[in-house]
């Protein structure tokens, strides 16, 4: 411990008393015993008490406080810490949204000054991953902690195994109200026992899709505890049928690399990005709800934008417009404003960070009832304190078209990235990729298909949607659209066997059979409990 000393006013130790004057002459202490002391006599914990010192540092001045019977008054001020202050978590969730659609990550066509204000005032994630491009094995990951073929949740349209628990138990034995608002795409209901507020499982375009009224109003008929809500879009998935489209001009957007630019291409971003600009509106709501509490500085929102949307090269793939997702925290007691963050994370990351970010050891997680199964996700609450440590070296994905309208009968997919690869590995890459966005019936990839004022790269590589090697391998830092595949680079090779291997090592831990797998994916429905197969995919 380095020039670290603490003068105890009055009393020689804090271990007996419960109420005491202490000063700390250097306020970026964090470890000494003293703390451990505060921590037990005052009733809270190593992460409210790390808070409230880190808020001082770089004061240069001791910090004079006491420990009362309401918690830590500062400088015999009013401001006072109160004992096990959990913030309060807010977690907006946008639907069929690719990462990159939206101001904050590059997008200057697309309208999102809510999203904007958010990331000004928050920590913006660049690499965020899904494990699955697909809504509700995406979901159920998320709340779980756990990859999809390991809960049971794949493939689409399926449901964790019945043993499986979420976040909503996790967080209710720690004192948390729970509770979800909108699309739910989960089951069994007993596995997930959200509160639930009303909502639609898919969206006509007709009415108010989701009242956000009813969200404001639980938020305050009970403020004796901390809350976790989730606010779960509908939006933009298709069809595209909220928003206003005149206030885009379809002759003056760009059109990403990825895609082919044709009318229609053009005329279906255009509706896409209405819905963006409209579920951003739902974002500007949600924060002024949050804003309006007390609170509002102990507040954690997240928005998270799921997976890609259902344009080609984005959702039911493993490429990154699919499984990349916009992720934007604030907090503004703990994170610093308008800050970036590279390291690589997964949405089954998210339970553990919020379970510690609330005051709880992510470690003692279990992600089901016996206690067996070790949570797949990792903590990076960390990197809200503005320390970007890395908690994983790789990020995998996994797909499927088991289980999607209009999709092959079995066209597994793997995938494994690091910081500067990706690698895909297509388990049945003799047959076509068939899903609603590659089916010949499709207009929009028929477009593509069929461009006449286009380069032949671009040519060969919308072709690649629906036949594709057995491996893809691309430089992810050099080539972030996935547009050049070096599998058969002779100096990359190294690179593509570990890659191979580490995929390999990992899917025989989910249990994941490959082509065994798949056969028995449709399993899984189990009389398909919220009759997804009628509300879309």
């Amino acid at each position: 411990m380095k020039n670290k000393s603490i003068l105890l006013l009055g009393f020689a130790s804090l271990v007996i008393i419960t109420a005491s004057s202490f000063q700390l002459l250097d306020s970026k202490f964090k470890n000494h015993q003293i703390e451990k002391n505060v921590c037990k006599n005052a009733k809270f914990t190593k992460t409210d008490f790390e808070s409230f010192l880190s808020d001082r540092e770089n004061t240069n001045k001791p910090v004079i406080a006491s420990l009362t019977n309401q918690g830590v008054l500062v400088n015999n001020s009013t401001k006072i810490l109160a004992p096990n202050a959990k913030p309060n978590i807010l977690l907006f969730i946008a639907d069929d949204m690719t990462s990159i659609d939206c101001e904050p990550y590059g997008n200057k066509d697309v309208h999102t000054p809510n999203l904007t204000k958010l990331a000004n005032e928050g920590l913006l994630f660049d690499n965020m991953n899904n494990a699955t491009a697909m809504c509700g094995p995406t979901r159920q990951s998320l709340y779980t902690g756990l990859f999809p073929v390991k809960n049971g949740s794949y493939p689409n349209h399926a449901q964790v195994y019945d043993n499986i628990v979420s976040v909503v138990q996790h967080f209710k034995k720690i004192g948390y109200r729970v509770a979800l608002i909108g699309k739910q795409h989960y089951a069994p209901m007993a596995n997930f026992p959200f509160e639930y507020l009303g909502g639609r499982n898919s969206d006509n375009g007709e009415g108010k899709d989701v009242e956000l009224a009813d969200a404001e109003k639980w938020i305050n008929k009970d403020t004796s505890k901390p809350y976790l809500l989730i606010v779960a879009s509908n939006q933009p998935h298709g069809p595209w049928n909220r928003g206003d489209v005149k206030q885009y001009d379809a002759s003056k957007i760009s059109v990403a690399p990825y895609m082919v630019d044709t009318e229609e291409t053009r005329e279906s971003l255009i509706k896409y990005y209405a819905e963006i600009t409209y579920m951003d509106s739902l974002v500007g709501k949600c924060t002024k709800m949050v804003d309006n509490q007390k609170n509002k500085d102990n507040t954690l929102f997240l928005f998270a934008s799921e997976h890609g949307s259902s344009m080609p090269f984005a959702k039911w793939t493993c490429y990154n417009m699919g499984l990349k997702s916009a992720f934007i925290a604030r907090w503004p007691k703990v994170i610093k404003p308008n800050t970036r963050t590279d390291i690589l994370a997964q949405y089954i990351d998210v339970v553990p960070t919020l379970y510690e970010a609330a005051g709880g050891d992510p470690e003692t997680l279990r992600g089901d009832k016996e206690g067996k199964i070790k949570l797949d996700g990792k903590s990076f609450y960390a990197t809200f304190k503005g320390k970007s440590k890395e908690v994983r070296e790789y990020v995998y994905g996994v797909h499927t078209t088991r289980g999607i309208k209009n999709g092959s009968d079995n066209y597994p997919v793997r995938s494994i990235q690091d910081h500067d690869y990706k690698l895909i590995w297509n388990l049945s890459y003799n047959e076509p990729f068939l899903s609603s966005g590659s089916q010949p019936k499709n207009k929009l990839y028929n477009s593509w298909l069929k461009a006449k004022n286009t380069t032949p790269k671009k040519a060969a590589h919308a072709k690649l949607y629906r036949n594709r090697p057995e491996f893809e391998l691309y430089n992810i830092k050099k080539d972030v659209y996935e547009l050049d595949n070096l599998a058969d680079d002779k100096s990359l090779t190294s690179v593509k066997i570990k890659l191979v291997a580490e995929l390999k090592n990992w899917m025989n831990d989910q249990g994941d059979k490959g082509i065994k797998t798949e056969a028995e994916a449709l399993r899984h429905f189990k009389g398909d409990t919220l009759n997804w197969k009628t509300s879309g995919d």
